[in-house]
């Protein structure tokens, strides 16, 4: 099995970053995640990360957010290289507050088939 990495090159960190991919305006949401995606010019996959504080305390942002790296980590392979992807918590998912049971596979599978929407949708 090969192991991918998740270096700070792979990752949205300054505000200009993540407004280039809200201002693509691709965005897809299931019941869990919201993602956003625009095409970049680094020739592999980049993620974003945003928790809002509606989403829980500190330890349940950060747990979330650890969630989100380790799906994108364990699915490099399997999304198009080329994109930089933005994850947040879909408005509907912090409303209930169910995030407690939130575990790497719902975040993964829910990542991936977003992903495949957001392709789709591109055409």
């Amino acid at each position: 099995m090969e192991r991918f990495s998740f270096p700070k090159s792979k990752r949205l960190v300054t505000n200009r970053q993540f407004k280039a991919v809200l201002v693509r305006n691709l965005r897809v949401s299931n019941g869990l995640l919201t993602l956003y995606m625009a095409e970049n010019d680094c020739g592999y996959s980049r993620l974003g990360v945003s928790v809002s504080k509606s989403c829980g305390n500190a330890v349940v942002r950060n747990r979330l957010k650890r969630l989100f790296r380790e799906a994108f980590r364990q699915s490099q392979d399997r999304i198009p290289a080329g994109f930089d992807y933005l994850l947040m918590i879909s408005h509907q998912s912090s409303k209930n507050r169910q995030l407690s049971t939130v575990n790497c596979k719902s975040v993964r599978d829910s990542f991936l088939a977003l992903v495949n929407a957001a392709v789709r949708k591109i055409g």
